[in-house]
């Protein structure tokens, strides 16, 4: 493939990554653009789109709750720091 034509597939292919980066935004998917290409990229090759994103809101889903119980673990360790302080 000539260097020119390269370009301008790579360039066609940022511009559909940054249109569909605004619609994400709008739809407050919480998608960066560097997700955004994975998520495309692996549609792309074969991927079910349904059960992809069934995928990242399951991760999401569990990343959620490692948060929670993080911050949970930190309050009660904290409390239990001041407790003994008394």
């Amino acid at each position: 493939m000539p260097p020119n034509e390269r370009a301008e597939k790579q360039a066609a292919a940022q511009q559909a990554v940054d249109i569909l980066h605004e619609i994400a935004t709008i739809l407050n998917c919480h998608l960066d653009r560097r997700t955004l290409s994975i998520c495309i990229s692996m549609i792309e090759n074969g991927v079910n789109p349904e059960a992809l994103a069934n995928v990242v809101k399951e991760l999401r889903r569990h990343g959620q709750e490692a948060q929670l119980e993080t911050a949970t673990a930190a309050a009660a360790a904290a409390a239990a720091s001041s407790t003994r302080r008394r």
